[in-house]
C-alpha cells in the first residue's frame, strides 16, 4: 500500500465516522434523508463495480433488491432471526446473479440492458403469482429493528463495499476487467476468462443489492410486489452512479448525494410528472455529462497541471 492509499482508506474512515452520528442529531426527516443516501450509496457503488469497468448497463438492481426484501419478509413471517436473513439474502443475491450472468453476459449493448430490465419484470410477476396462489397479497415485516439501526447497517455495508472495491481494483480481477471494458475481444484473446471475471463481479453487485433490500425490508413494513421490484429503483441506480461518475470508487456518492435531495424535492413538487423527469435526467446526463462529475473534476485538474506548465 503506498501513502495515497493510507491516506485515502483514512480520509474514508473519518467521514464514515461523521455520517455515523448523524442519528444523535434527533432530527426525524435528517435521519431518513440519510437512510436514503446511504442506500443509493451503496446501490450505486457496488453497480458502478461492475458495470464501470465492464460498460455493461444493467437495470437489474430491482431484482435483487426485491429478493432480499422478500428473503428477510418470509424468513421472519416463519421464525427466523433477521440477523439470519441477511447472509442468506446475499447468498440468494449471489446465486440469481451468476444464473443470470451465466444466462446473458455473452449478450452486449441494448441485448443486455433489455434482458436485465426485463428481470425485475420476471420476478415480480412470479411472486405475485405465487402469492395469489397461496391467497396472501403482502407479508409483514415486525421488527424490533429502528431507522437508526438501519442506517447504521448500511453505513458498515458501505464500508464493507468501498473496501471490496479498493481490493478488487488493485487485483488481478480488476486488471482483466478494466482490458474487457477497453476490449473485450483482446482480452478473450489475452487468455483472460472474460465470462468467469463478469459473473463473479456481477455477484458482488448482486449480493450487496440482495443485502440492503434486506436491511430496508423492517422500515417499509409491509412488503409487497410493486413496492420490493419497483423498476425505478433501478433506473434511479443507473442516474446516480452515472451523474458521479465511475471512473472513480467514490464517483458515485459524488452523485447519489445532490440527486437524492434534488429527488425529494421533485417528487414533493411534482409527484404525477416523475417518471417524465427521470427520463429527461438520464438524457441530460448522457449528453451533458458522459463522465459524470469525476470526468468534470479530472478534467479541471488536468487544465490546471496544464497552465502551470505553460506559466
Amino acid at each position: 500500500m503506498t501513502k495515497r492509499d493510507w491516506q485515502s482508506i483514512t480520509l474514508s474512515a473519518v467521514l464514515l465516522a461523521v455520517a455515523a452520528c448523524l442519528p444523535l442529531t434527533g432530527d426525524a426527516y435528517m435521519l431518513s434523508i440519510g437512510i436514503t443516501i446511504a442506500m443509493y450509496a451503496v446501490l450505486a457503488t457496488s453497480w458502478a463495480l461492475f458495470s464501470g469497468p465492464t460498460h455493461y448497463i444493467s437495470l437489474a438492481t430491482a431484482a435483487f433488491f426485491g429478493l432480499g426484501t422478500y428473503t428477510t419478509a418470509i424468513g421472519i413471517e416463519n421464525g427466523l432471526n433477521y440477523w439470519a436473513t441477511l447472509p442468506i439474502a446475499a447468498v440468494l443475491g449471489a446465486v440469481l446473479a451468476a444464473l443470470v450472468g451465466l444466462a446473458t453476459l455473452r449478450l452486449s449493448g441494448v441485448y443486455f440492458v433489455i434482458f436485465t430490465l426485463g428481470l425485475a419484470e420476471l420476478v415480480r410477476q412470479v411472486v405475485t403469482w405465487g402469492q395469489n396462489v397461496s391467497g396472501q397479497k403482502g407479508l409483514y415485516v415486525l421488527t424490533d429493528i429502528t431507522e437508526v439501526h438501519i442506517y447504521w447497517q448500511l453505513l458498515v455495508l458501505g464500508g464493507i463495499v468501498y473496501l471490496t472495491g479498493w481490493a478488487i481494483g488493485r487485483s488481478r480481477l480488476g486488471f482483466a476487467l478494466r482490458i474487457i471494458g477497453d476490449d473485450e475481444e483482446v482480452a478473450r484473446h489475452s487468455g483472460i476468462n472474460t465470462s468467469r471475471a463478469k459473473i463473479l463481479l456481477f455477484m458482488v453487485s448482486g449480493a450487496t443489492a440482495a443485502v440492503v433490500g434486506s436491511m430496508l425490508a423492517p422500515r417499509y413494513i409491509y412488503i409487497e410486489p410493486a413496492l420490493a421490484f419497483t423498476p425505478m429503483l433501478s433506473f434511479l441506480v443507473v442516474i446516480m452512479a452515472l451523474l458521479g461518475g465511475t471512473g472513480r470508487l467514490w464517483g458515485p456518492l459524488v452523485g447519489v448525494i445532490p440527486f437524492t435531495l434534488l429527488w425529494e424535492a421533485i417528487s414533493a413538487s411534482f409527484p404525477n410528472q416523475t417518471t417524465l423527469l427521470l427520463g429527461l435526467s438520464f438524457l441530460v446526463i448522457v449528453y451533458l455529462l458522459p463522465r459524470g462529475f469525476v470526468g468534470l473534476i479530472e478534467s479541471g485538474k488536468r487544465r490546471m497541471r496544464e497552465r502551470e506548465a505553460f506559466a
